[in-house]
């Protein structure tokens, strides 16, 4: 940076600001505070600053913005005290899922830190470091300037490596003080963090494939978005049966020849019963938790040799599932020499394949909705159907709505998906669709959420109307948390508190709420595919409220049950016995090789 630029910096949050946008920042949201007005007086001359109605939006907003591939960054800038403790969730989300969230928190002047046993001297003062700390990669108090040197290792750590959330918080005095010199970032100063892939593991995994009768290749969001577009073609013609997980949903495309599905606890029971029959399963850039193994994770690959590559040495390490081969490195380098070697294709075990998906639909016959409900089942493949190629589709993070958009949707190849299912916290969802939107302003973007789940973040509908996003909001309205009523039915003989309208919960009437906003709205039914108003809303550029009434008392099959032990336990099933029962004729023949 020429001198001439360093003597204009008129103090050191200036500065700050300036190496986020040589790291690419260009957007921020942010709540304002007293403790960060130095920092957004800075970035408001130089980025694109979103202010949202809570911190935890800022959070979600920015983990999305980032996650949908954008070119350029996003960062959330908060204050201290409230600020800080109420972004914690979003972070949290952020460290479950793996993903890059930069957090920059104002704190108040470092001479009125308290110390000494004192709990707060500052105003609105809290420990950011302590509270966020487990869920970073790193956290750092910055009492007076600190180079730009490690400014920026600080800040690319969220990045390298297995991604996370970085936290730094200002003093209020250290963003006010004079610039400094800065030191050049050299490169041999920046981070290392390839990992050398052992060639014998390579060797290994790529013998067993060669060798295998039933292979089968799980993607998971570890293998980006990026790898997935240059490596389309070659996936598509990659004579071995791919599957994917939520996260990695968007890697495929559902209609390629070589695609079998979804498996999970919330899976597609063809996915889980191929999965369970494969003699060789390859997971790329998945850490394998329960929710996709199986909460009985000893049945998961009993039959396979099971590779798994992952990042994350600890992942690789704590001892579930069973796995044979575990791989320390990068998933896109490992699928990149799986996609260089020569593979020969077994026509009996792809033809099985096929047969399986074909004879086992998404979703099962006994799902049943009430009279003057959509079905929610249908709703997402006449939703399949019409998203296109550039579709954002944003599917909440928890119940019925994730649940159901888990097992049905049919993605298209340039469709980005994202949800946070790790941390399954309600109330990501218009957060998010928000964060997507904005780094993708000229693509649509759908929400589907829960009306329970929108109703922890619905105030956001503001920045939704400010910023004229052209979100498509689907809320599944139930009256209620339809997951919760399930397990209090199913578990608790049906001992009902706090998840209906019935037993304590209060919603508004949504039409009128998305009025308020002035936002326009349509309540929807089964036809809804083939309603003239409902197109015209769904297609235009506009912002608009879709209302799909619920049955609350909607099934949705297939899936995992678990069963009460003695003690009291839960005892859950294996990926490849969802419920119901198929008829004994329909399982002899999807089960051949179990």
């Amino acid at each position: 940076m020429p001198n001439s630029e360093k003597q204009a910096f008129q103090k050191y949050a200036d500065q700050v600001v300036a190496w986020l946008v040589e790291l690419g920042y260009t957007h921020c949201f942010f709540v304002a505070g007293g403790n960060i007005m130095h920092l957004l007086d800075g970035v408001r001359r130089t980025m694109t600053c979103i202010p949202v109605v809570h911190e935890v939006s800022a959070g979600i907003a920015a983990e999305y913005f980032n996650e949908s591939n954008s070119k350029n960054k996003a960062f959330a800038l908060v204050t201290a005290g409230p600020g800080v403790s109420n972004i914690i969730t979003a972070m949290s989300g952020a460290w479950l899922e793996s993903r890059e969230l930069l957090v920059i928190a104002g704190q108040v002047k470092s001479t009125d830190l308290a110390s000494g046993g004192i709990r707060q001297r500052g105003i609105q003062e809290i420990d950011g470091i302590g509270i966020t700390h487990a869920v970073s990669k790193t956290a750092l108090q910055v009492q007076s300037p600190i180079t730009k040197t490690k400014f920026i290792e600080t800040v690319n750590l969220g990045s390298t490596g297995r991604p996370g959330p970085i936290f730094i918080e200002f003093c209020l005095d250290a963003q006010g003080a004079p610039p400094i010199i800065e030191d050049e970032v050299s490169e041999d100063r920046k981070m290392d963090t390839t990992i050398q892939i052992n060639p014998k593991s390579i060797e290994t995994l790529l013998s067993k494939l060669k060798n295998a009768q039933r292979p089968l290749l799980l993607l998971g969001g570890g293998v980006s978005r990026t790898t997935a577009k240059l490596m389309h073609k070659q996936l598509a013609e990659l004579p071995i049966p791919l599957m994917t997980t939520w996260n990695g949903a968007d890697r495929l495309d559902s209609r390629s020849t070589n695609y079998f599905g979804r498996p999970n606890t919330w899976g597609q029971r063809a996915a889980n019963l191929l999965l369970a029959q494969a003699d060789v399963v390859v997971a790329l850039g998945t850490r394998l938790g329960l929710q996709q193994t199986g909460f009985n994770w000893q049945e998961f690959g009993k039959h396979a040799f099971v590779v798994h590559v992952d990042i994350d040495q600890s992942e690789l390490d704590k001892g579930h599932p069973k796995t044979d081969l575990r791989i320390c490195a990068d998933a896109n380098s490992v699928l990149s020499k799986i996609l260089d070697a020569e593979h020969s294709l077994n026509e009996e075990w792809t033809a099985y394949a096929r047969k399986v998906s074909d004879l086992l639909p998404l979703s099962d016959p006994a799902n049943q909705t009430g009279i003057g409900f959509v079905n929610t089942q249908s709703f997402f493949e006449q939703i399949s159907q019409l998203a296109t190629e550039k579709d954002i589709l944003i599917p909440c993070s928890s119940g019925g709505a994730n649940s159901v958009a888990m097992q049905m949707i049919s993605q298209k190849f340039g469709q980005v998906i994202i949800a946070n299912k790790g941390l399954a916290s309600m109330g990501y969802g218009l957060a998010g669709a928000i964060g997507a939107s904005l780094a993708h302003p000229k693509r649509r973007t759908i929400l589907f959420e829960g009306d329970g789940g929108f109703a922890q973040n619905l105030q956001e509908l503001a920045t939704v109307k400010v910023n004229a996003l052209p979100l498509k909001i689907f809320i599944f309205a139930n009256n209620g948390y339809g997951s919760i009523r399930m397990t209090q039915k199913n578990y608790f003989g049906g001992a009902y508190l706090g998840c209906d309208t019935q037993t304590g919960l209060g919603f508004p009437d949504w039409e009128i709420l998305f009025r308020s906003f002035g936002i326009d709205s349509i309540t929807i039914d089964e036809g809804w595919s083939s309603n003239g108003d409902v197109q015209s809303r769904l297609f235009d550029t506009n912002p608009c409220g879709f209302i799909v009434p619920t049955d609350p008392l909607q099934t949705y099959w297939p899936k995992i049950q678990s069963r009460v032990v003695d003690g009291g336990g839960m005892e859950s099933n294996p990926l490849q016995s969802m419920s119901p029962e198929l008829e004994k004729s329909l399982y002899s023949q999807v089960s051949l090789y179990l």
